[in-house]
């Protein structure tokens, strides 16, 4: 089985051959159909919407999707291991409140209380792992639950409050600042977004993680260790969870206890609608990226086009979720027929 999975990562990583053949089976619009869709959205409402064209309308999509974007690559990791880790809007919301409140109440170094911060959110990724593996808890009740005493923690640690004064302006230059004109916190979803794609394509760990995900009694067969896969896939998730709510702190220079939670739908939209891109038919880290800014450009265009209608973010998140997952299941019953 190990051998297996080695030549059939070596196949799917061939180079292609020379040609203008391979180059337009590449960019075929079965693989990249979300870039192509993206770059229409955005020619359109930059001459339908007179808003949307603006430099600094761009500016403020790609940053604060960037938020979103970190958390969702924490989510496709849990994703690809087989668990689905709810509880990952609630250990960004924990998070926020604890390097606040580290800083605010402790009068911490902001390094030290974000290196605190994201390793709790590790930790919690591991009580996770110990409720789904040892406790063999269904990984959705395990997580949800979590979510459940994470909220309960985060509003106890901010007294109910948000936490807007003490937070270290060093700390929040980290951003709020930018660099070649583009916000810093784009900067941070690319380098999570280019460690992760590199875990999960070139190491062994990511190549054994996919086959537990799709088949964990083959991959134990085979003598992998398809639990210590779960426990380092919920560590990864919780670590990354945490790393959103420091960076959405950083962005906002104060901490709201409840601020993770609307993140968890437009999560896993973009997740199940990156399966349609670039890889189609697995989770994969650029197939997301382009998921997330194409829901981002149709969410914000029809935003400005229709301000009266503040549910039609919602709205469009939903159905993505919905059809992707359709069409993922779709995708499956094919492969397996």
């Amino acid at each position: 089985m190990s051998a297996t999975l080695e030549t059939t990562h070596a196949i799917v990583d061939a180079p292609a051959s020379t040609g203008g053949r391979s180059a337009l089976a590449f960019l075929s619009p079965r693989r990249f159909n979300g870039v192509y869709l993206l770059l229409v959205l955005a020619l359109i409402f930059s001459v339908w919407v007179e808003p949307f064209r603006t430099l600094e309308n761009f500016r403020v999509v790609a940053s604060g999707q960037a938020i979103t974007g970190i958390l969702t690559m924490g989510l496709i990791v849990s994703l690809i291991s087989g668990v689905f880790d709810i509880s990952i809007a609630a250990v960004m919301s924990f998070s926020i409140s604890l390097v606040g409140w580290f800083q605010a109440t402790l009068h911490m170094n902001a390094a030290l209380a974000v290196l605190l911060t994201v390793a709790c959110g590790a930790l919690i990724g591991g009580v996770n792992a110990f409720n789904v593996t040892v406790l063999k808890v269904d990984p959705i009740i395990a997580t949800l639950g979590m979510s459940a005493i994470l909220a309960a923690a985060a509003y106890w640690i901010a007294q109910g409050k948000t936490i807007l004064n003490g937070i270290s302006e060093t700390f929040t230059s980290f951003g709020t600042g930018r660099l070649l004109s583009i916000p810093v916190p784009v900067f941070y979803l690319f380098g999570v977004a280019l460690l992760l794609w590199f875990a999960l394509e070139h190491t062994t760990w990511g190549r054994y993680l996919r086959a537990s995900g799709a088949n964990p009694v083959a991959t134990k067969l085979a003598g992998i260790r398809v639990v210590r896969l779960q426990w380092s896939a919920l560590l990864v998730s919780g670590a990354l969870g945490a790393v959103a709510g420091v960076v959405l702190t950083m962005q906002l220079g104060a901490a709201s206890f409840d601020a993770g939670a609307s993140y968890l739908l437009p999560a896993f939209a973009a997740a199940f609608l990156g399966t349609t891109q670039i890889q189609p038919g697995r989770f994969n880290v650029w197939g997301t990226v382009v998921a997330l800014y194409l829901l981002a450009v149709a969410v914000k265009g029809l935003q400005l086009r229709y301000p009266s209608v503040p549910w039609i973010g919602d709205l469009i998140q939903g159905v993505t979720l919905i059809g992707s997952v359709a069409i993922a299941a779709y995708v499956a019953r094919r492969r397996r027929t």
